[in-house]
């Protein structure tokens, strides 16, 4: 089942986050991950919570009750349960929302944005975690040179302030003409792995 949220980077990157949740085997959950101080199972309850907060800021709703920053590294059916109700919760949020949206509110400083910028960034969100979750368990990258070119075009427009903040590592130097690699490098992960 696809999302329709009237976003076609957001729609395929819930998607993914979805699909790589439901695809951890039941031993993978203590996986390292390309994040490097979280499992896999603590990057997709760090996932959720942020797909949580976006839909939180754009209804006004309640967010996560756990700290999206500090997440348990426990696995289990109840993650993929977690991750599946957060990318409902995001997707119904952003549906709602007009694309030509001059300003949105999001969790991401400086808290408005365009609402396809808006979008953008929770888009990013969902597909790299989607990366990294799918590396640590072999699977293939859900992350499309087509993809990849939008999300790098959106990320260069916020991600500079919140390496402060810790929420990227510091970009990775290197430059091949590779789309995803790009993308990844950006956003301080090694597209080698």
């Amino acid at each position: 089942m696809g999302f329709a949220t009237g976003f076609a980077s957001l729609d395929v990157s819930l998607d993914a986050l979805r699909e790589v949740a439901a695809a951890v085997p039941a031993d993978a959950w203590d996986r390292p991950t390309p994040c490097a101080r979280w499992n896999v199972a603590q990057v997709l309850r760090h996932a959720a919570g942020d797909q949580l907060g976006f839909a939180a800021f754009l209804t006004g709703g309640q967010g996560p009750d756990f700290d999206p920053f500090d997440p348990s590294g426990e696995g289990g059916a109840d993650v993929p349960a977690l991750v599946e109700r957060a990318v409902a919760a995001s997707a119904e949020a952003w549906a709602a929302v007009d694309p030509e949206a001059a300003k949105v509110a999001v969790p991401v400083p400086p808290n408005e944005m365009t609402a396809r910028l808006g979008a953008d960034a929770c888009a990013l969100d969902a597909a790299v975690h989607a990366w990294d979750v799918a590396v640590a368990i072999g699977r293939p990258s859900p992350l499309t040179p087509e993809l990849a070119r939008e999300l790098k075009a959106a990320a260069v427009q916020f991600v500079e302030p919140l390496r402060a903040y810790g929420a990227y590592a510091d970009a990775v130097p290197g430059e091949d003409g590779d789309p995803v690699a790009d993308l990844l490098r950006y956003l301080g992960r090694s597209p080698s792995l």
